[in-house]
């Protein structure tokens, strides 16, 4: 039932998004020379690898290491707020146009590709880095039994206003009461969550 929504969601929700990915993909060519899709590795359902799909952000080949440093800090509970979140604010790495799409969560519209081929779910725990899972203990592991998605509880309930520990009872909940019922609630409050600007 859950890959049944997933794949009929993705497939409207790519059909739809088509004339956005274009405009967004035209905006990042002309402010930023390179690639207008950006792929990550990332770490699904039980521990697979898998390559995710999103569109570019940021500048090319820029420094990556205040970001690791800082989801190193936070998953060891040392990382401090900036402002009302827990996130960089203001990175440098990303462009104008970046900004806007990570606000507004249209530089995710292209992992609705990895849910129709499986490696994702249109609901889950927010899936991780290689670098992240590296860090994990064995409970926060757990978020690993189901497959990541694009939006979950950690999303629809405060998003980066959240520390991590706080993220990984959300994702463990999500891994333990999941039901269709609980994936179309959450998919609908989605919206509004990511229109509430102060937690993009």
């Amino acid at each position: 039932m859950k890959r049944a929504l997933d794949v009929v969601g993705a497939t409207v929700g790519l059909l739809l998004s088509i004339p956005i990915i274009g405009l967004a993909m035209v905006a990042i060519a002309l402010e930023s020379r390179g690639a207008v899709l950006y792929h990550q590795t990332r770490v699904g359902r039980d521990g697979r690898r898998f390559r995710v799909h999103k569109l570019r952000t940021m500048w090319v080949d820029n420094d990556d290491r205040e970001h690791a440093a800082y989801v190193a800090a936070l998953i060891a509970g040392d990382a401090d707020r900036h402002g009302a979140l827990f996130k960089l604010q203001d990175d440098a790495r990303c462009t104008r146009v970046g900004r806007f799409l990570r606000h507004t969560s249209i530089d995710e519209l292209p992992q609705l590709w990895n849910v129709l081929r499986g490696d994702m779910s249109l609901v889950g725990p927010r899936p991780s880095t290689p670098e992240e899972a590296d860090l994990m203990d064995a409970r926060a592991r757990h978020r690993q039994d189901v497959k990541p998605g694009m939006t979950g509880l950690w999303q629809v309930n405060g998003r980066s206003r959240l520390g991590y520990d706080e993220m990984i009872d959300l994702d463990l909940e999500y891994a333990r009461t999941w039901s269709p019922f609980e994936d179309l609630c959450i998919l609908a409050r989605t919206p509004f969550a990511v229109f509430r600007r102060e937690t993009a």
